[in-house]
């Protein structure tokens, strides 16, 4: 997710192994990372313990944390909330196809944001122009 834009990437994994979920960032962020992607911060899972070969594969430095406050990342947290809409809490994601996943995220992709002037993720991500509020 891109802190500035609001905009999301998400993709499934098949375990919590550090190789998989590296592959699996590596993935995502690639396409993206060269002019979008400064920064990356992880909770303080095992499965982000090849942070550093992620770091390097996309070139963005890496932070993690802290362990307990979850205020301190609004951001996230809000995001989970909004994929909760279409996952609920008890919901296998070992059972969710790409398909389903893909369209949660580009709707969320594009609802209009308050806080980004009622344009969407993408279009603050890839720099188009739409409503601002006055």
């Amino acid at each position: 997710m891109n802190k500035h834009s609001k905009y999301l990437l998400a993709g499934l994994i098949k375990n919590r192994k550090a190789a998989h979920v590296r592959s699996v960032g590596e993935r995502l962020l690639k396409p993206v990372a060269e002019n979008q992607v400064k920064t990356l911060t992880f909770d303080n899972g095992k499965e982000f313990s090849e942070h550093e070969k992620l770091s390097e594969a996309v070139g963005a430095a890496c932070y993690f944390a802290k362990p307990y406050p979850c205020w301190e990342r609004g951001l996230n947290e809000h995001t989970n909330g909004m994929l909760r809409q279409f996952f609920p809490k008890k919901r296998d994601f070992l059972i969710v196809k790409p398909e389903p996943l893909q369209q949660a995220v580009d709707l969320l992709n594009d609802r209009p944001r308050k806080a980004l002037g009622y344009r969407t993720p993408r279009e603050v991500f890839l720099g188009e122009s739409g409503p601002v509020a006055l």
